[in-house]
């Protein structure tokens, strides 16, 4: 009888490596499915996400049902071995939490972060929407970061230093990933 599919929530800052790391993973795992948050439109959701973290930063207000879905979809297919989330809030929405095994946040700090996310989505946009990105990030985008590092990290099992080379952080995940599944199987 085949085990469930493995679930792994791979958390981080907006530039802090989910993406790359996910991507690296799910070429390193053997049967294994990605998902990535920012592929789906979420219907019921907060609109701003600043003013949301400013009321507090429900997890819950997020109703993540094409991803939830997706999840259950894959659990059932007996030729997954893992399925990576590519999903900033570790174990923090009800709805998704009780799927995952492992949830990681990837600590990348935040001036890196940001440079990332110039580098990655801002090359071929003019200064002036770059300037307005950054004075924006500084007014209000800023808390949002902030409120990763608050309590999604916390909420993660495994912590990883998001300045180390991608290739490190995936071998330190495949050798944390292993060591998970032989204490489980131990206990089964």
């Amino acid at each position: 009888m085949n085990a469930k599919p493995y679930v792994i929530s791979i958390s981080a800052v907006s530039g802090g490596g989910k993406t790359t790391i996910t991507n690296q993973l799910h070429a390193a795992l053997n049967n294994s499915e990605a998902l990535y948050f920012d592929d789906y439109e979420f219907t019921d959701c907060p609109e701003d996400i600043c003013e949301w973290v400013h009321r507090g930063a429900d997890y819950n207000e997020w109703h993540l049902t094409p991803l939830i879905e997706d999840v259950k979809r894959h659990l059932c297919n007996k030729n997954t071995s893992y399925i990576l989330l590519d999903y900033p809030f570790s174990y923090l929405n009800k709805g998704i939490s009780g799927s995952i095994n492992l949830s990681v946040f990837i600590d990348t700090p935040l001036d890196i972060a940001m440079a990332r996310r110039i580098l990655r989505d801002d090359m071929e946009r003019p200064i002036d929407d770059v300037r307005t990105d950054l004075r924006n990030y500084l007014l209000r985008g800023r808390d949002a970061y902030l409120e990763m590092q608050r309590t999604v990290k916390p909420n993660s099992d495994i912590v990883i230093d998001g300045l180390l080379p991608a290739t490190r952080i995936v071998n330190q995940l495949l050798d944390e990933i292993k060591n998970r599944k032989e204490i489980q199987h131990d206990r089964s």
